[in-house]
């Protein structure tokens, strides 16, 4: 087994988590940056140090991932087929980062192995796919946008007698933790996705057998998201807290809340991994229905629910291109 081969997967690995950081930093922080729940600098730090630590938090979805998605290439094929995978993720994550859209890291990266393993001639396993990936990215915003509308409704009609601006400060505060929440659950989530594909690199090239996670991985992967997202993605920001709808922090509140116990729910009960971008957006959304329906600008949304659709597609397209490259170059 060539050795370049897996330093080159690995070093690819741990950028396309770099990316994954500032690309989808925006899914904790936005809200409690938008409603000045918090400083954008302390925000992105308290971000980051629950990134840290949601990393370390479970393994299910790690393990979803390194097998469960597409049989376990060998040799050199197999990396090139992983190499090409992180690749298209990588370009995806930052065209939509260009254009701030907050679409999926995560749904790039399933789209780039699909496209990459199709490429190269390896089995996709797609009862795995369609039960684990399809199904939850199509489920988990519809359970967003209503639980989102469901919480909002249950604030309003619990604070109805409140002072509104003595509400509004506590609401304030209380994003500080619903913020942390949300970030943690982030880490729990996105962390794990690169943690399968390395370990799926160091089953190919005969340094592990076995799913287990080395706490080396867990590091790795937790501290490049983690300094990712402490880089801070500032244009998807702008579109999460901002040109979907204005936000006050009982909203902020409300979404963050409902988004981190979906995420929760689904990594230590289902061990499914699900988009943190799709989670937070259309808890947003669901949120902002309350107030009025136009309220939401709808017309953003519509751009963001097109991302989405178009995410996985355009991933494989580029992991197989990627891989015909690699494959006529080494082949």
């Amino acid at each position: 087994m060539d050795t370049a081969a897996l330093i080159a997967v690995l070093g690819v690995a741990f950028f396309f988590t770099y990316t994954n950081g500032f690309h989808d930093s925006a899914n904790a922080i936005a809200t409690s940056v938008s409603t000045r729940a918090l400083t954008p600098r302390a925000a992105l730090a308290m971000a980051a140090v629950m990134n840290l630590a949601g990393a370390f938090l479970g393994t299910g979805v790690a393990k979803t991932v390194s097998e469960g998605l597409i049989a376990t290439p060998t040799g050199n094929q197999g990396m090139g087929i992983l190499f090409a995978a992180l690749v298209g993720a990588i370009t995806w994550n930052l065209v939509t980062w260009y254009f701030g859209l907050p679409s999926s890291s995560s749904h790039a990266l399933f789209g780039g192995m699909v496209g990459a393993a199709l490429a190269g001639g390896t089995e996709v396993i797609w009862s795995g796919v369609v039960d684990k990936i399809i199904i939850p990215m199509f489920l988990s915003p519809v359970v967003g946008l209503l639980a989102g509308f469901m919480v909002m409704l249950a604030i309003l009609w619990i604070f109805r007698k409140a002072n509104p601006h003595r509400a509004k400060r506590n609401f304030r505060v209380a994003q500080t933790a619903s913020a942390a929440a949300m970030a943690l659950a982030h880490g729990l989530q996105d962390a794990q996705k690169t943690m399968g594909i390395v370990v799926m690199a160091l089953t190919i090239s005969g340094h592990q057998s076995g799913g287990d996670i080395p706490v080396w991985v867990k590091i790795s992967c937790a501290t490049a998201l983690s300094l990712g997202t402490y880089a801070g993605g500032w244009r998807i920001m702008r579109t999460l807290g901002r040109k979907i709808i204005e936000l006050d922090p009982p909203q902020g509140f409300a979404a963050e809340t409902t988004a981190a116990t979906i995420m929760y729910i689904t990594s230590f009960v289902f061990k499914a991994p699900i988009s943190t971008t799709h989670v937070i957006t259309s808890a947003i959304m669901g949120v902002g229905a309350t107030k009025r329906i136009r309220a939401v600008r709808w017309g953003v949304a519509k751009n963001i629910v097109l991302g989405w659709f178009i995410t996985m597609p355009a991933a494989a397209a580029v992991a197989a291109l990627m891989y015909w490259l690699v494959y006529l170059i080494f082949g």
